[in-house]
């Protein structure tokens, strides 16, 4: 491997943020752990990652960019114009010697480009070449995402890469497959690549879009106007090029007696991790990041150590980073961050809730009671929904996630938002409810 500059290497660090003091017979233990990478200089105790390459150049890619050509694509006529105008965006956008293909998928899966089992190495003559092909885009036939992804992570393994992702757009629901074949499709590709995907209109159903986002630790978003594909397709793949570091997980060990109780993402969307964790040694699992860029992300930890008497104190859990290697083993990352418990009799100090934790357990409430209010909303339960989206309003204001309170305007009238009272309107835009579910996991950084 050339031995080139370090200035460019992507470089991580962990910090932690908790109120370390319990009181007498409690064992709880909650954490805030910010996880950063940057391109270059140190923060707190960053390291190098493993992946070195050229200034410039950044690592090794392979981009997968599906799009829907079901029946729907045709109505209107414009969807599948903008559909076709946004992946040329996106193919403008990829970096020269990206590996890339295209996908048409129906109720089954088409290599647009470059065909044959392949991809293609992003040039001028090759992002010409793909851009030509897509005016053999035409829209017919069914959705069965799942031969999407799979058609996908088969190009997408074909290419010797760091990193491997894919760009889904759909129209519709997932009418001609069941279920349970997305879900296997899912379950298939986790870990093999990430994907970013994009539900456009108002036709589609935004628990599948945003549970492919989720396995595939990507983004999920609505574009209710096709006209603002190309700007999302591009913001998209530009993000994609930005990453350098593929398959960090956090590694969380924990002494004898420990319960871990729940690994979440906090920022910027929530994400249950606690299902994905694998087993890494002797009380020790990791837990998959994704890919990594030029960016902070916040987790919340929570552990359930044994109680013990005052003034003892005890590493509740120790938090590092690890990448896989080549030849199966993994790399530690270096950057660490510890979680410690201290038992006291100081009422103030064991009864002071952490500013960073208090942030984000009011931001996973947040999120869940808006999806829960949306489905009462949708089941005919008014004064349930009422109840939950107004105590939305009322986390959203105190929290200053200025976006989400204005998508929750759009479905409830606040009366007062401090003390959470609203009333449903009586007619909402299918498209801003939809918004509102979509972007609901989204967070709001706390302000340290």
């Amino acid at each position: 491997m050339a031995n080139f500059s370090k200035s460019n290497v992507p470089r991580f660090s962990v910090d932690v943020y908790q109120n370390e003091y319990l009181p007498e017979g409690s064992g709880e233990v909650n954490a805030i752990v910010t996880v950063t990478a940057t391109g270059g200089g140190t923060i707190g105790s960053a390291v190098a990652a493993p992946q070195l390459y050229a200034p410039g150049q950044g690592p090794s890619a392979a981009v997968a960019i599906m799009v829907d050509c079901s029946g729907s694509m045709d109505y209107p006529p414009t969807k599948m114009r903008n559909a076709r105008d946004a992946t040329s965006a996106a193919i403008d956008t990829l970096r020269d010697g990206v590996h890339f293909a295209v996908i048409g998928g129906t109720h089954v899966a088409k290599e647009v480009y470059p065909g044959g089992g392949r991809v293609a190495v992003a040039d001028a003559t090759t992002r010409a070449q793909a851009k030509q092909a897509l005016r053999s885009l035409s829209a017919g036939g069914g959705t069965a995402i799942g031969t999407w992804l799979r058609l996908a992570d088969r190009l997408l393994s074909s290419a010797d890469v760091a990193i491997r992702h894919g760009i889904l757009l759909t129209d519709g629901r997932n009418e001609h497959e069941s279920p349970e074949d997305l879900k296997a499709a899912l379950d298939a590709c986790a870990g093999r690549f990430t994907c970013d995907a994009r539900g456009v209109g108002t036709d589609w159903e935004v628990k599948e879009v945003t549970a492919i986002a989720s396995a595939l630790l990507g983004t999920a978003d609505i574009v209710a106007d096709p006209a603002g594909l190309a700007a999302d397709f591009t913001r998209m793949m530009e993000t994609a090029m930005g990453k350098e570091v593929a398959d960090v997980s956090l590694r969380l060990w924990t002494p004898v007696g420990t319960t871990v109780r729940f690994v979440k993402q906090v920022a910027p969307t929530v994400e249950e991790l606690t299902g994905r964790r694998t087993e890494a040694g002797p009380r020790a699992g990791d837990y998959p990041l994704g890919s990594w860029g030029d960016e902070s992300r916040d987790y919340h930890v929570c552990v359930e150590v044994p109680p013990a008497n005052l003034g003892q104190e005890m590493l509740a859990a120790r938090i590092s980073l690890v990448v896989p290697q080549p030849d199966g083993s993994v790399q530690n990352l270096g950057a660490q961050g510890l979680v410690r418990a201290v038992w006291t009799d100081d009422m103030v100090a064991s009864t002071s809730i952490n500013p960073q934790v208090a942030h984000y357990t009011g931001q996973a409430e947040l999120a869940q009671v808006i999806q829960q209010g949306l489905d009462l909303r949708k089941s005919g339960d008014i004064d349930g929904a009422t109840a939950k989206l107004g105590r939305a309003v009322q986390l959203a204001s105190a929290s200053g996630n200025a976006d989400t309170a204005k998508l929750l305007a759009k479905v409830v009238d606040v009366v007062d938002a401090a003390t959470g009272t609203v009333r449903l309107k009586a007619k909402v835009e299918e498209a801003d409810e939809m918004t509102l579910e979509t972007r609901s996991t989204k967070t709001v950084r706390v302000k340290k």
